[in-house]
């Protein structure tokens, strides 16, 4: 799940090596798309959503992307940011995040993030959020693996405990 134009199929494709059109433009992905992988022996489903802001959809590529959540409720759902409009990520993320599902984020992009000069501290975002955070550039396939060894720890957190602070990941909750 992620905003449009953040990179969700490009990581989709490395992942699963389907070939998903990929575009600099909102609205490209309209329906969605199933890929498959294999993480130790394990087959996993892969579903790419088309972006949207909220899960209080706008159009119908939103309908798609919200429905799809809702039909996948046992779902780890990867959050995917564009590393330069974290606080857009973070809406739509806290949205997934206080309907309890487990939750990873990627912060895509990265590489933009730093030729921009813009700083973010991806342990203290895990530790705040209390899910595992990971920063990826997916078009050079940059922090794939990390994001792959990584995924077995997205966890449910409660809303309340991050505005709390506490349970943060990687702690004794």
């Amino acid at each position: 799940m992620g905003n449009p134009n953040v990179g969700k199929s490009v990581l989709f494709n490395r992942l699963t090596g389907a070939d998903v059109v990929q575009s600099n433009y909102p609205g490209t992905t309209v329906d969605y798309t199933r890929g498959y992988m294999k993480l130790k022996d394990e087959e996993m489903e892969i579903i790419d959503v088309p972006g949207t802001f909220s899960l209080e959809p706008k159009d119908k590529a939103e309908e798609v992307a919200v429905e799809m959540l809702k039909e996948n409720r046992d779902s780890v759902v990867v959050c995917v940011f564009d590393s330069t409009k974290i606080e857009r990520g973070l809406y739509l993320a806290l949205e997934i995040i206080e309907r309890e599902y487990p939750v990873m984020i990627v912060l895509n992009m990265w590489d933009d993030a730093m030729v921009r000069n813009i700083h973010v501290d991806v342990k203290k975002l895990e530790s705040i959020l209390g899910v595992p955070v990971v920063a990826t550039i997916a078009t050079a396939g940059e922090g794939i693996k990390e994001f792959v060894s990584r995924i077995g720890y997205a966890s449910r957190v409660k809303i309340e405990d991050i505005m709390r602070g506490v349970g943060h990941y990687g702690t004794d909750r």
